[in-house]
């Protein structure tokens, strides 16, 4: 009876030892997806915050540069409005074809990419 009871606690023990450990992992997993996002999202903000100033500078390159072939500063300027107003246009036609599934893609890589390429 001894014996049972030994071997009963050190299954007791075993048994919180393996919930505890899981517990561990699962932490440890959160927190690391959650770090790889917050750096992805991070380094995706500076390409945005950069690319928008090349983008602006750009255009404005672009109105000028069409302004002095129109001998109007203006209408190059608009041009370039016309051209990005078009492209939101666009943008916003696709955006459940297109864009919304883009991101929805790269989330869903973002989370579960470390285990998709350990099970292959």
């Amino acid at each position: 009876m001894e014996d049972f009871k030994t071997k009963a606690g050190n299954l007791t023990d075993s048994i919180s030892d393996y919930v505890q450990t899981n517990y561990r992992l699962a932490v440890i997993n959160a927190a690391d997806k959650a770090t790889t996002i917050a750096a992805g999202t991070m380094a995706s903000l500076v390409v945005l915050f950069l690319g928008t100033f090349v983008l602006l500078f750009a255009s404005l390159a672009l109105g000028i540069w069409l302004g002095d072939l129109l001998d109007s500063r203006a209408l190059g300027l608009l041009l370039v409005a016309v051209l990005y107003t078009l492209i939101i246009l666009i943008v916003v036609s696709m955006r459940k074809k297109i864009v919304f599934p883009m991101i929805r893609d790269s989330l869903i890589k973002k989370l579960y990419g470390q285990n998709n390429q350990n099970l292959q």
